[in-house]
């Protein structure tokens, strides 16, 4: 990594803890990712962002502020991008994927808080993180009891506006995320300066699906066998997409797929023809959290697709692109955020039946239902999830795991033996 200190240091940034993240990082990326054989080309790229991490896109994003911009932190794929970036800010994933963070927001959260949430609040609360000091905003949800209260204690460090997800789909709760949509509208148009108008919307809107297309060519070269790429690469891929800026990540994506159609069309492979595929399905799985997709392909099977925010969720439906007028671009915008089936929801279905499809599609073999250590809601779901899947004859295992490593040998034993079983 080029030498951003003093960039961090204006941002205020704890420094002396912040070198043991930078030297723990490289480390840990190359041994899992750099010891892999046959990667696509393509993914230079995204070795590059993550050896600059905290550098290059922070520099970009506090030089926009400097011309004058706005940034704004986003926890969530519920919170509408498109917004953002039609009143000239920028959008920034942030949600936090590292056990380095979980002991910071331990100071504040119960123990038996998720590791998302902790690893969040705790990456600001430590100052060890530019992300999470760079944002002018905040912009959360309440999609768990949990997110509900860590965002009244982030509120005392940054402003903070919260985005009501309802927890049904009826029309009316359509209508009601509508008109959340126009208030958040309301909040990045006085925060930016900025009147957002039908056509930077729809730009935006253009914008963002276009990100979202480049991503499904890449999870549709993921169908082929033997498959092109491995699940890491292609989660590092989508975990990257939620924070670098949307043009430049649906061009290096698209870039991906390019290669990647040739691979198939070449018939080549980073695993063989009749390597287990595997579907992860679950909860989140933010950067640098790559330790189960690490696992399963360790053991020689490929993730081949994920059913999570971090897989198909984030990018699977597009924006419909038609409407010419505000009123009709923000019900686009609900009526697509809306489709996002998340745990929340109830009754979720919808979910379980995207599992069985995407099962289907990527012809997996088993299914691991992962939750993060004390998410209740998709902790919850798993029941329903297993139930169906039995009916449908697809082997499924469920995992509860959080960031740390303690687990690991655990996992790695439970995951083999599912493997052994599926290759009988």
């Amino acid at each position: 990594m080029a030498d951003y200190r003093e960039m961090w240091a204006n941002l205020g940034m704890d420094l002396e803890h912040h070198d043991v993240l930078c030297e723990v990082l490289p480390e840990a990326f190359g041994g899992i990712y750099l010891i892999q054989q046959d990667r696509p080309k393509g993914m230079d790229f995204y070795d590059f962002v993550v050896a600059e991490i905290h550098g290059v896109r922070p520099a970009e994003m506090m030089q926009h502020q400097k011309e004058g911009g706005k940034v704004f932190g986003t926890f969530c794929v519920y919170v509408p991008d498109e917004v953002v970036f039609a009143a000239g800010g920028i959008a920034a994933g942030l949600c936090g994927g590292s056990q380095f963070w979980v002991s910071g927001g331990e100071k504040v959260l119960p123990a038996n808080t998720c590791p998302l949430i902790k690893a969040s609040v705790g990456a600001r609360l430590d100052k060890t993180c530019p992300f999470f000091l760079i944002p002018d905003m905040y912009v959360a949800e309440n999609t768990c009891d949990g997110k509900k209260k860590a965002w009244e204690i982030m509120a005392g460090e940054v402003p903070l506006h919260i985005i009501d997800i309802p927890q049904m789909k009826r029309d009316r709760d359509i209508a009601a995320f509508e008109a959340e949509i126009k208030d958040f509208i309301a909040v990045v148009e006085k925060v930016t300066g900025n009147k957002i108008t039908a056509e930077s919307l729809g730009e935006a809107i253009k914008m963002i699906n276009n990100k979202r297309r480049a991503l499904q060519r890449v999870y549709n070269a993921r169908k082929a066998s033997p498959v092109p790429i491995s699940g890491k690469d292609a989660l590092l891929v989508t975990q990257i997409n939620f924070y670098d800026d949307p043009a430049r990540a649906a061009q290096m994506a698209n870039n991906l797929a390019d290669e990647l159609e040739q691979r198939i069309n070449n018939g080549t492979g980073v695993f063989p023809n009749n390597a287990v595929r595997i579907m992860i399905s679950g909860t989140p799985m933010a950067i640098p959290n790559w330790k189960l997709h690490h696992i399963v392909e360790s053991l020689g099977a490929a993730v081949v697709v994920e059913e999570s925010c971090t897989g198909t969720r984030y990018f699977e439906n597009l924006v419909d692109e038609s409407a010419t007028t505000l009123e009709g671009q923000i019900r686009a915008l609900a009526e697509r955020y809306m489709k996002t089936n998340c745990a929340c929801f109830t009754p979720n279905s919808a979910r379980i039946d995207d599992i069985v499809r995407l099962a289907d599609e990527y012809k997996v073999d088993g299914i691991i239902d992962t939750n993060l250590q004390f998410c209740n809601l998709y902790s919850t779901e798993s029941y329903l999830v297993k139930q169906v899947m039995t009916e449908h004859n697809l082997p499924i295992m469920h995992i509860e795991t959080d960031y740390s490593e303690q687990d690991f040998e655990q996992l790695r034993t439970r995951v083999e033996a599912f493997l052994e079983m599926l290759r009988k």
